[in-house]
């Protein structure tokens, strides 16, 4: 059963080996890890399921990294997700072409799974910050919408706003003095009760509708 209170992220490249041996880190490492062999598959899981950050290999079969992030770049359900690009290219011009082609990150094949883990922290807490950083609203993102009866309790609140500036579960959790069993509930509530994907869909939720 997945752990929809943990943070998800789609990992996309064409090597099986490479997928499974990232996959498990970031998973040991919290995360949940979607996959897909190449930018046609990535597409199709993004119709049905909306991550927190994705991870993607340049050069793959029938659709390379290139078109894929030039595609969801032109989604405006999609547009503002961060992206990892992974390459095996590491020469100046390459680097700024994956930055120009819409990738936030560039990173170089080979590299240390912990170093990949620092980057995604890194990333989806800046992504956060952005979009709450000061409590600013986010109107030039499409609004989430959820049912208008849904309702958060105090403790609820406490915890969105926690996550909106781009703690982690544990983090909150030591914040708050409770367990991390106890923020990952909270936070799977949450998602069921407005229906939203992720945690990053929480956060722009909370931010927009100024419940933090």
């Amino acid at each position: 059963m997945k752990d929809s209170s943990k943070q998800k992220l789609l990992l996309i490249d064409d090597d099986p080996n490479l997928i499974l041996l990232v996959k498990d880190y970031l998973e040991f490492s919290g995360y949940q890890v979607l996959t897909a062999s190449q930018g046609r598959e990535a597409i199709k899981i993004l119709e049905q399921d909306t991550p927190d950050l994705i991870i993607c290999d340049v050069m793959m079969p029938e659709m390379d990294g290139y078109t894929f992030v030039q595609q969801i770049r032109q989604n405006p359900r999609l547009e503002w997700l961060p992206v990892i690009f992974l390459s095996a290219k590491g020469h100046s011009k390459d680097r700024i072409k994956g930055l120009t082609q819409g990738a936030d990150i560039y990173m170089v094949k080979p590299f240390e799974p912990d170093e990949l883990v620092a980057q995604v922290q890194s990333t989806l807490n800046q992504s956060l910050r952005m979009m709450g950083g000061s409590h600013r609203k986010v109107d030039n993102i499409p609004r989430i919408q959820v049912p208008k009866s849904v309702e958060l309790t105090p403790t609820e609140k406490r915890v969105v706003d926690l996550v909106a500036q781009g703690k982690s579960n544990k983090e909150i959790s030591q914040e708050l003095g409770v367990s991390q069993r106890t923020i990952e509930s909270h936070v799977s509530n949450m998602l069921n009760k407005t229906g939203l994907h992720n945690r990053t869909e929480l956060s722009r939720w909370a931010i927009q509708n100024e419940i933090v």
